[in-house]
């Protein structure tokens, strides 16, 4: 018999890795959209939970508009926050383990190592500290719980730096990129292959030590310059054109809601705890790039996470 999980948030990144074939795994997923469990309606979250009746839960659903939350910091909270926590006092009404992917953004980027998991947060955006409380909700209501902060997602689609990397080179002219921001490009496979691991430790053999809070991210670090450099360098052996690109620093260029300095995330914990080893953040890229740089490629420009 199948293990059934519920994945909540088809949409994003991680959730179509998982769903596109691009891991193998013989666990049964069901992928719904906010159409069929919308974490801002409480009444949908509980409907879609009673008709699927899993035997885990994976939320993959988020506010991830990290500017606009600034302004939309309502509808931030509704999904990041108040959804989460929903979500979590019905998985406890009916004792089902729940996986809350959440965020690096939920530090404040003033540590200079690798930041774990039991460092205190302390949020500088709307984005992070809607991410925090629901990281926060989760925590309190349900036990059974493993929150994942993940950072810096690209995948072959969708909105992220990859894609726009790629999408400004081929508009032309040079492209200026933040030097002094470092954090860890994460590949959505990459994660997604890790979170079925994870999913199937759960499902199999949940210890109580096992529950907490865990980073999921490639090895390795970089800044967004370093970043936009390798997606050049390893897109020129597939024809991708090759702008001339500039190192700026965070100051240059000012956006609506603050980045942490250094977002870096320590995953010892969680190699320890699940056995899991992530590839480096290079080489990762290389696949990714490798796909999009095949034949098969159609550049996708507007698609959404």
């Amino acid at each position: 018999m199948s293990q059934h999980v519920l994945v909540i948030g088809k949409s994003g990144q991680v959730a179509q890795a998982l769903s596109r074939g691009a891991i193998k795994s013989p666990i049964a997923y069901r992928f719904v959209g906010r159409n069929e469990v919308d974490l801002a309606e409480p009444f949908s979250v509980r409907a879609g939970i009673d008709r699927a009746k899993p035997q885990l839960i994976i939320n993959a659903a988020a506010y991830t508009a990290v500017d606009k939350a600034e302004t939309e910091s309502t509808e931030a909270y509704a999904i990041n926050a108040d959804g989460p926590r929903e979500l979590a006092m019905i998985c406890a009404d009916r004792d089902i383990p729940l996986i809350h992917l959440s965020t690096d953004y939920v530090f404040d980027g003033t540590k200079r190592l690798p930041y774990l998991p039991s460092d205190v947060a302390n949020p500088i955006n709307v984005y992070g500290a809607s991410k925090l409380a629901g990281e926060t909700a989760v925590r309190e209501l349900n036990a059974k719980h493993v929150i994942l902060r993940l950072a810096w997602v690209y995948s072959e689609t969708g909105s992220n730096f990859v894609n726009t990397m790629l999408r400004l080179a081929k508009a032309g002219g040079e492209l200026r990129v933040v030097d002094d921001q470092i954090g860890q490009p994460s590949y959505a496979v990459d994660i997604a292959t890790a979170i079925d691991k994870i999913a199937a430790r759960l499902l199999s053999a949940p210890t109580d030590e096992i529950w907490g809070t865990y980073h999921l991210t490639n090895a390795g670090q970089t800044s967004w310059f370093g970043f936009a450099r390798e997606i050049f360098e390893i897109g020129g052996r597939f024809g991708q054109p090759q702008p001339l690109i500039a190192p700026i620093g965070t100051v240059a260029y000012p956006t609506p809601a603050r980045r942490p300095m250094y977002s870096v995330l320590d995953m010892s914990s969680t190699s320890a705890s699940f056995d899991i080893s992530m590839p480096d953040w290079r080489d990762a890229l290389g696949r990714c790039m490798a796909i999009l740089g095949g034949p098969a490629f159609r550049f996708q420009q507007g698609a959404t996470v």
